[in-house]
């Protein structure tokens, strides 16, 4: 940072007239200025070489074309939650639409719901994607700003003034739970930091699915070095299962790595999946089956969305988008 960049109020000064002034010079509301002013303003930010901020210009707009996107930085991240497989390729996703839709994104990590208050009002947004909040969030941040903002799988009763975005979570478990049953695995597993929300009806669907006895559930530790510990302690315990099914692709190539660590074959001795189809899910060997879902399509209907709200057309809804089960390496079929 340069120590000696040329401030709005140094202009001002030199000048003997208002920083207001100077201001308006700079972003081009001159009308109530006269020529003479509007000249020595303009010879002397030319002459300090001053350079605006794109904060400042974009403010002084009324439209300042910028779309927030805030994500939820959960504990189970670890301050890491931009480099998670699923966040960045929604990011990249959302990225390209609101680029092509002739915004700008601006990202923001945080854990308090008025911390996007606060974004969105310094930043002058006109609209937002929110990505890992919970309902009563959604809900408070509805009554405390008027711009528009959808989400990415809440949970409403009622999405008043906010399109919730989500994905068909139970149908993905379930097609889990019978392509298990399809390979003929007997004693199967599912693996979660959480029974609640979309986790519990991605367990739910997997159990309707693979519908029979033979079915367990294991909730493991958000801390990733408590989850390797856990996983250690219940080493004998997972290898009574053929076939285990993690709630996420996350945990999915972690519990992965771990047991091929502990010279276990996959799918030779068990057969993982996961869910979200993330890029790296092709890169990891053996490739990772897992639940498909279309971030394209979600960031496209997000800032269709946020027009629609905010053109006043659209009041409020909850979108299921489908999601598939995509067969790789990682799966095989059961053999005594």
């Amino acid at each position: 940072m340069n120590p000696k960049r040329t401030r709005i109020v140094d202009i001002a000064d030199e000048l003997g007239v208002s920083t207001a002034t100077v201001s308006n010079v700079i972003h081009g509301k001159t009308k109530k200025i006269s020529d003479e002013t509007v000249r020595r303003v303009q010879e002397l930010l030319e002459e300090r070489e001053y350079i605006p901020s794109m904060a400042g210009i974009l403010l002084a707009q009324n439209d300042s074309r910028i779309i927030g996107v805030v994500v939820n930085n959960h504990e189970k991240y670890e301050s890491h939650v931009l480099e998670d497989a699923f966040i960045a390729s929604s990011l990249n996703y959302l990225s390209a639409e609101i680029e092509e839709a002739g915004y700008f994104m601006m990202v923001k990590t945080t854990t308090k719901w008025d911390e996007i208050a606060r974004f969105a009002s310094m930043w002058n947004l006109e609209g937002m994607v929110v990505i890992g909040f919970c309902e009563q969030d959604y809900q408070k941040l509805r009554d405390s700003i008027r711009i528009p903002f959808v989400v990415y799988d809440g949970y409403f009763e009622e999405p008043r003034r906010i399109c919730n975005l989500t994905i068909d979570h139970y149908s993905g478990g379930l097609q889990v739970g019978e392509y298990f049953r399809r390979l003929g695995h007997q004693r199967v597993l599912c693996v979660s930091d959480n029974q609640i929300c979309m986790d519990l009806e991605r367990y739910q669907g997997f159990c309707e699915g693979f519908n029979g006895s033979g079915i367990d559930f294991m909730q493991v530790p958000m801390d990733h070095r408590e989850r390797l510990r856990f996983y250690q302690e219940n080493l004998e315990h997972l290898k009574e299962y053929t076939a285990i099914f993690a709630v996420s692709d996350y945990y999915a190539i972690d519990l992965m790595h771990f047991l091929q660590g502990q010279g276990i074959r996959i799918p030779e001795d068990i057969s993982i999946a996961g869910f979200d189809d993330t890029p790296i899910c092709g890169k990891v060997l053996p490739a990772l089956t897992t639940v498909k879902q279309d971030g394209k399509k979600r960031a496209e209907l997000a800032v269709m969305k946020l027009r629609e709200l905010k053109e006043g057309i659209e009041e409020g809804m909850t979108i299921v988008l489908p999601v598939t089960l995509v067969e790789r390496q990682s799966t095989r079929r059961y053999e005594n």
